[in-house]
């Protein structure tokens, strides 16, 4: 991967699209509170750009870093039959510090 290469305009209907749903589990809450880093599952095709561009859109703070996982999907048995689930891309986006995300909707 080639450095400083990335483009600095984005589609804002693609960048919308990005980010599908924040991950609230209980990692994703011990991390978000040690490290000030937010969960995010995204689109497959999504680059590391495209996430901290989405990130700074939708929410109005500054992204120190975004670290991607792939994770396959499980094959499942629903019964008799075979199924998968299906494969996720999460992000990982490290906020600056003293920028703060709020993603529960409560006052903070």
């Amino acid at each position: 991967m080639s450095h400083g290469s990335h483009p600095t305009k984005f589609d804002e209907g693609r960048l919308m699209q990005v980010l599908v749903a924040p991950i609230v589990s209980e990692k994703a809450t011990m991390i978000a509170e040690k490290n000030n880093v937010v969960t995010f599952k995204v689109l497959q095709d999504s680059t590391k750009y495209e996430i901290k561009a989405a990130v700074e859109l939708m929410f109005k703070v500054e992204v120190q870093g975004v670290s991607v996982v792939n994770t396959k999907g499980k094959a499942k048995r629903f019964g008799k039959s075979m199924g998968r689930r299906d494969n996720v891309r999460k992000a990982y986006v490290m906020l600056k510090p003293g920028q703060e995300l709020n993603l529960g909707g409560e006052a903070a």
